[in-house]
């Protein structure tokens, strides 16, 4: 199975980091669902997703990582350049996962907000599953 990233569709600093993992991951390995959608919620729900979680999750191998440990793990599997930044797992992760909260918080009043999920190109359309089936 790819590793999924989960995302808030109307989040405009979540969508930016979306439009930046789908430019990079040119071996095309990630597959991207809103949190609002109905795969996103049956996802959230499978994995146990805690409620407070609204921004970015990413599952891979059956696990859940969620706040700071999700995008250095998305950097990760993006690979070299992108996981030399990855390097930030070696700051403690209470203040990793506090600053991605404080920023996570106020990411509408700084990005802005959408009225609407994002909507993948043709190309990108199986990238971004609308079923189970993943």
């Amino acid at each position: 199975m790819n590793p999924i990233i989960l995302f808030d569709g109307y989040c405009n600093l979540c969508n930016g980091a979306v439009n930046f993992v789908v430019r990079h991951d040119r071996k095309h390995q990630f597959r991207y669902v809103p949190l609002q959608s109905l795969v996103g919620k049956k996802l959230t729900s499978l994995f146990a997703v805690p409620e407070e979680v609204d921004s970015v999750v990413l599952i891979s191998k059956g696990r859940m990582s969620i706040e700071s440990d999700a995008g250095i793990n998305i950097l990760e599997i993006l690979g070299f350049p992108w996981k030399i930044f990855a390097l930030v797992r070696f700051v403690p992760k209470n203040t990793r996962d506090r600053i991605y909260r404080w920023i996570a918080r106020n990411r509408y009043r700084w990005f802005g907000r959408r009225s609407y999920c994002r909507v993948p190109t043709a190309e990108e359309r199986i990238l971004f599953p609308e079923t189970m089936e993943l």
